[in-house]
């Protein structure tokens, strides 16, 4: 009696344990089928791509046309900003940066946030627009095509508007964290109502590895072109830049490298360079003192201006902080409690005047970055 008791147990663990086999082969079999997918799919950017000019209004086409570029003497306001996809504002902390949430608004809020961007955008009317952290078609930004309703906004008044778009990060599916973050089809873009005669797209160094990396941000310079007025066939060179985030600290240092060595050699050409974004590093000649560094949440990096030599000029204004921390969302919370940043700034050539540059304060309400404004004058 017991030979036979304990043999049905046995034959019970067995088939308890070969069912168990079962459900952890069936997970490491799908886990392994999500790699491959993604490893066919995965975003494999060329060295340099030239991208789609987007033209909107009659006045822009005219403007074209005519090839009215600035002059030399000219005065232009360029804004920058990190509009963390319409979902980063005051109600948002974020899992990678010590906070718990993934899925970080509403609908409702994104639509209340990038209606207040397009309205800041509008009131400002920058001659020159930067911005990063765009959606197109993401799961966290509700399907919503981002660039069309800022693009779209902009020019409906008719008035020129000349953009080009440039991935930073297309992934059909992000499986992490629990809820994962699914597809997301993001990055930067840049306008303006000046004639745009070319848009390129410049990969940058991605320090991550397989397989990692599939699931990851490809990140690049928007590099594009305005014709500049009786100059002999110069150009403003504007470069957009969106520069790595969660590495170890090579991947900046890499990026940044190959951003000199962009700038230089347009330069070196005689061109007007302005380059602009989230540079998520904080430039060695900015004081930034009024925001000590602490050790339990994100830490940017740090570019030391003197390697770039004394013809760049690198601009922040640090009165406002540009960024903060997303342990914990904005909205009630004590604001001694957050880590600011200044990582948001301009690396201009030295044949432009930098006439004033300005962290525009809105309190982290719509984004976790604030725009930043440059006005400058074409020596």
């Amino acid at each position: 009696m017991r030979d036979g008791k304990t043999r049905k147990k046995r034959k019970l663990w067995q088939k308890i344990l070969l069912i168990l086999l079962g459900i952890v082969g069936a997970a490491v079999a799908a886990f392994a089928a999500l790699i491959l997918f993604l490893t066919i799919t995965e975003y494999r950017p060329a060295d340099r791509e030239n991208l789609e000019i987007r033209k909107a209004g009659e006045a822009g086409a005219a403007r074209e046309t005519a090839g009215a570029g600035p002059e030399a003497g000219s005065s232009l306001s360029i804004m920058t900003w990190n509009i963390g996809y319409g979902c980063l504002g005051e109600q948002a902390d974020f899992f990678m940066d010590g906070g718990s949430q993934v899925n970080t608004a509403t609908r409702a809020q994104l639509d209340e946030s990038l209606a207040a961007v397009l309205s800041v955008l509008e009131e400002k009317n920058p001659d020159i627009l930067f911005i990063q952290e765009i959606d197109r078609d993401s799961n966290r930004s509700k399907h919503v095509n981002e660039v069309e309703y800022i693009l779209d906004g902009l020019a409906a008044d008719g008035g020129s508007l000349n953009a080009s778009f440039a991935n930073n990060m297309k992934v059909p599916f992000v499986p992490y964290p629990i809820p994962p973050i699914g597809k997301v089809d993001s990055g930067i873009v840049t306008a303006t109502g000046l004639p745009m005669t070319e848009a390129e797209r410049i990969n940058l160094p991605c320090p991550f590895k397989w397989p990692v990396r599939v699931g990851n941000l490809k990140r690049g310079l928007l590099v594009s072109r305005i014709p500049v007025e009786g100059s002999d066939g110069k150009e403003l060179v504007l470069v957009n830049l969106h520069l790595e985030a969660y590495d170890s600290g090579e991947g900046k240092i890499a990026q940044t490298a190959l951003l000199k060595e962009v700038l230089e050699t347009e330069a070196g050409k005689g061109n007007y360079v302005i380059a602009g974004g989230d540079f998520n590093q904080t430039f060695s000649n900015v004081d930034v003192s009024a925001y000590p560094m602490r050790d339990d949440v994100w830490q940017c990096g740090y570019i030391d201006t003197e390697e770039f030599g004394a013809s760049w000029q690198f601009v922040m204004d640090p009165s406002v902080p540009s960024c903060r921390s997303l342990d914990q969302p904005y909205a009630g919370a004590d604001r001694d409690t957050f880590q600011y940043y200044m990582i948001d700034g301009f690396i201009v050539s030295e044949n432009i005047r930098v006439d004033s540059v300005e962290t525009l304060d809105y309190e982290f309400k719509y984004s976790d970055h604030n725009p930043v404004e440059l006005k400058v004058t074409l020596q």
